[in-house]
């Protein structure tokens, strides 16, 4: 199975390291979490890698280069001319994944210890045509399931505004952890072109396709900002 790494957005949250570097070279207690991630999906037997770029992706290239790789097979989906977001940038990648029957997709910016064999055997005994890694933690942004986790809605617990497939009949709030698993039939039958986010699409997939919450008790820390690579440090050495 392929995983397709995000790593081209600009990651202003972790300003001002990158105004200089991409936020996939951003390093928690001296190891890129570009690094860290491609040796946490090998270790789980992942061989097969394609990264997205954008942000000073010159800068990834060298340090895969200098790496050898860390021993995986590596393709870049290059989106030099525009930042796609999640949406564009799977649907860019599509040339590189497209003979998949399934695929991970995981942000760059994500540590966790997540059992991804356990999550794509979810997927796969349940013909999924979307797994969604979730935990109960705080979160403005929640997906909401019903009582069988399959997706139902969206709300910003902030605002209040929400996003739902059908009437709120006690759905469950629960936060995305940036790590999906996603059947190729996909590629078919995303309507939206140029920059979007995969949020949207989902939204529209869940009133006719098959989307599951994968709920786990991992840890899991999203390295947005500074003080967040301090509270990863604490947990990843």
């Amino acid at each position: 199975m392929k995983a397709l790494l995000f790593a081209a957005g600009k990651g202003t949250r972790l300003k001002p390291f990158t105004d200089l570097h991409p936020k996939a070279l951003a390093k928690v207690s001296g190891i890129t979490l570009l690094e860290r991630n491609i040796l946490y999906l090998k270790s789980f037997g992942i061989q097969n890698f394609v990264i997205n770029i954008h942000h000073f992706g010159d800068q990834i290239l060298d340090f895969l280069k200098e790496n050898n790789n860390f021993g995986v097979q590596i393709e870049i989906s290059d989106e030099n001319d525009f930042l796609l977001e999640t949406g564009g940038g799977l649907l860019f990648a599509r040339p590189f994944l497209e003979n998949e029957e399934n695929f991970i997709i995981m942000n760059v910016d994500i540590l966790t210890n997540l059992n991804i064999t356990e999550f794509v055997n979810f997927h796969e005994q349940h013909h999924n045509f979307v797994s969604l890694a979730v935990s109960d933690r705080n979160s403005t942004r929640k997906l909401l399931f019903d009582d069988g986790m399959l997706l139902k809605g969206w709300i910003n617990v902030s605002t209040g505004e929400q996003r739902l497939a059908e009437f709120n009949k006690g759905f469950r709030g629960l936060a995305f952890s940036g790590i999906h698993c996603v059947n190729t039939q996909i590629f078919d039958k995303i309507k939206r072109t140029g920059k979007f986010s995969i949020m949207e699409e989902y939204m529209d997939f869940m009133v006719s396709e098959k989307i599951h919450g994968y709920l786990h008790q991992s840890y899991l820390i999203d390295v947005g900002r500074p003080e967040s690579i301090l509270q990863a440090e604490e947990y990843f050495k």
